[in-house]
C-alpha cells in the first residue's frame, strides 16, 4: 500500500509542479499518508458518522445517517481505496455505505444525492452491485416526491414554514447527479426530466446580473413565482457566500456533462469567471467563507468551498480547455498540501484538512475540519490524476 500511495503522491506532486521550501521540516506525503490512515482508525456505529472536529471540545462531531453530510465519510473511504488500492479502505467503505441504506425512504430532505450518491454512487465505481443500483433508484423515487410541477423545482427544506412557503437552495443542484444516474441505470426518463426542469428553474431565477448566486429562493406554491431571495448561511441576502458559488459552478458543470446543453456550460463558466476574478479571492486560492464578510482579510477561510470549486474546475477545464480553470485547481491543491492545512499527525480524528467553515451565522463549525472539505479534496486529486 505504501508504495502505491507514494507513487500516487509523487505523480500528483510532479504533475502539479509542487515545490516546498520546508521540505526538511514538513513532508506533505508523510502527513497525508498519516491523515488517510486516520480514517481507517475511526471506530463507531451507524449513529456516529463523523461530520467535523471541534478543537475547543477536542472531539469529533458525530451525526446519524439522516444528516446531509452522512455520505461523505463512506465516499472518502471509496476514494482512498482508488488512490491507494488498499482493500482496507474498500472494506470499511462498504460497511459505512450500508449504514446509509435506510435513507432511501427519507422523504423529509432534498439531500439524497449528498447522502446516497456520494456513498453508493462512489461504490458503484469499484464494484458491480445491483443492490447499490436499486438503492439509488429508490432514493431517486423518494427525492422526486418533493418536486412541485407548478414551481418546477424540488423543495429543499421543510423548516421555517412560518417564513418560507417553498424554499429552494443552490445546494440542491448537487442532488441532481443522482437523478441523472438513476435514469441511466433504470432507463426511466422521469428522473432526468425532473433534474433538467429543476436546473432550468434555478438557472432562470437564482443568479444575479454579475453571475453570482443567491443562496435561498422562496416560491409561492400557488403561483410558482419567487416570493423572496435570501440567505441562510451567507453574510447577508445579497452577499457572495463562497460555498454557494461552488455548488452553482459544480452543479451546472455536472448538468452539462449529462445533457450537453450549452446554457448550463455557459452559466458554469460565467459563475466561475466571477469567482476567479473577485477582488476578495485570496492569492492562495482558498476563499473567505463569504466574499462580503465585513472583516476581510481577518475572516475565516472555507477550505470546503475551495475544494468544491477546485474539483468542479477540473471538469470545467475538460469541457472548455480553458487553462485558467486547471491552474486554479492546481493552486488549491498546492496550497492545501502544506503544514497550515493538513491536520497534524498527532490528531486522532478521521479528517484530512483544517480550516473549513460550516455555518457562520449560527457560529457552527467555524475554522474546523469538515468531512465534505476532504471529500472534494480527494475528488480533485483523482480528477487531476485522470487527466
Amino acid at each position: 500500500m505504501r508504495n502505491i500511495f507514494k507513487s500516487f503522491l509523487l505523480f500528483s506532486l510532479f504533475f502539479l509542479g509542487c515545490k516546498s521550501e520546508k521540505k526538511e521540516q514538513f513532508n506533505p506525503d508523510k502527513a497525508l499518508e498519516k491523515r488517510f490512515s486516520n480514517l481507517l482508525e475511526y471506530q463507531a456505529d451507524s449513529l456516529s458518522f463523523p461530520r467535523s472536529y471541534s478543537f475547543e471540545k477536542k472531539q469529533v462531531n458525530k451525526v446519524p445517517s439522516k444528516d446531509w453530510t452522512s455520505g461523505f465519510y463512506a465516499g472518502n473511504l471509496w476514494q482512498l481505496f482508488e488512490i491507494t488500492n488498499n482493500t482496507k479502505y474498500k472494506d470499511l467503505a462498504k460497511k459505512w455505505t450500508s449504514f446509509i441504506e435506510k435513507e432511501k425512504y427519507n422523504n423529509r430532505t432534498h439531500d439524497m444525492g449528498f447522502k446516497v450518491f456520494c456513498s453508493f454512487g462512489q461504490g458503484l465505481k469499484h464494484i458491480e452491485n445491483q443492490n447499490y443500483k436499486d438503492i439509488i433508484i429508490k432514493s431517486s423515487q423518494t427525492l422526486i416526491t418533493r418536486y412541485n410541477d407548478t414551481i418546477k423545482s424540488i423543495r429543499s427544506w421543510d423548516f421555517n414554514k412560518e417564513i418560507w412557503k417553498f424554499p429552494v437552495i443552490i445546494d440542491n443542484m448537487m442532488n441532481l447527479e443522482m437523478l441523472f444516474e438513476a435514469t441511466k441505470i433504470s432507463g426511466d426518463s422521469v428522473y432526468h426530466k425532473i433534474a433538467v426542469t429543476h436546473a432550468n428553474t434555478t438557472l432562470k431565477n437564482h443568479f444575479r446580473k454579475d453571475n453570482s448566486t443567491f443562496h435561498v429562493l422562496d416560491y409561492s406554491p400557488k403561483t410558482g413565482k419567487v416570493r423572496m431571495k435570501v440567505t441562510h448561511q451567507g453574510y447577508n441576502d445579497n452577499s457572495v457566500w463562497a460555498r454557494g458559488q461552488g455548488w452553482a459552478i459544480y452543479g451546472y458543470t455536472m448538468a452539462y456533462r449529462y445533457t450537453k446543453d450549452k446554457k448550463y456550460l455557459n452559466q458554469a463558466e460565467a459563475t466561475a469567471n466571477f469567482y476567479l476574478s473577485h477582488k476578495n479571492l485570496p492569492e492562495d486560492g482558498i476563499p473567505f467563507w463569504d466574499f462580503n464578510a465585513p472583516n476581510i482579510p481577518n475572516e475565516p477561510r472555507d477550505v470546503s468551498a475551495g475544494t468544491v470549486i477546485s474539483s468542479a474546475l477540473v471538469e470545467l477545464y475538460k469541457h472548455t480547455n480553458n487553462t485558467k480553470y486547471l491552474e486554479y485547481s492546481k493552486k488549491v491543491i498546492n496550497t492545501l498540501k502544506s503544514e497550515n492545512y493538513i491536520l497534524p499527525e498527532s490528531l486522532n480524528a478521521p479528517f484530512i484538512l483544517n480550516h473549513s467553515t460550516g455555518n457562520w451565522p449560527k457560529n457552527d463549525e467555524i475554522d474546523e475540519p469538515i468531512v465534505y472539505g476532504d471529500y472534494y479534496f480527494l475528488e480533485t486529486l483523482l480528477r487531476l490524476k485522470s487527466l
